[in-house]
């Protein structure tokens, strides 16, 4: 059985963050106020609890659930056990990192009256967005 590694985030937004995880190709999430336990690979529950979840199913064969659990500062940890870091490793967590900053950079300038016209994704992955204000 493979334990769960804790891995610090600056992921702060709940709703950025589960877009960020659509866009990486996890779209099927549990949220939750309270939070739940992760379950391991063999179905059993784990004593790791997580706000937003990924179940094992939707992670790959034999795999354990990934959580991100927040913290009172306001950020979130991701949990994702020692099997399942070669795919979902700090690399991983990068891409995540950034879509979550893409999409809370994006409902910030929303409010702010801009709309997004286009962008382009960089070869390093910098995303350049052109935008248009709409309001005054």
């Amino acid at each position: 059985m493979s334990h769960y590694t804790t891995l610090t985030t600056r992921i702060t937004d709940t709703e950025a963050l589960c877009g960020a995880l659509a866009d990486v190709g996890y779209d099927d999430l549990e949220v939750y106020d309270q939070p739940q336990r992760l379950v391991g690979f063999q179905g059993d529950p784990r004593g790791d609890r997580a706000h937003v979840i990924i179940r094992r199913k939707h992670v790959g064969l034999a795999s354990n659930d990934i959580g991100f659990l927040r913290q009172d500062s306001g950020t979130f940890l991701a949990l994702i056990s020692e099997y399942d870091l070669g795919k979902h490793n700090e690399a991983w967590l990068g891409q995540v990192t950034a879509r979550h900053a893409y999409r809370l950079t994006s409902k910030t300038l929303a409010t702010q009256g801009f709309d997004l016209v286009d962008e382009q994704t960089e070869r390093d992955g910098t995303v350049r967005m052109v935008l248009r204000r709409t309001q005054y």
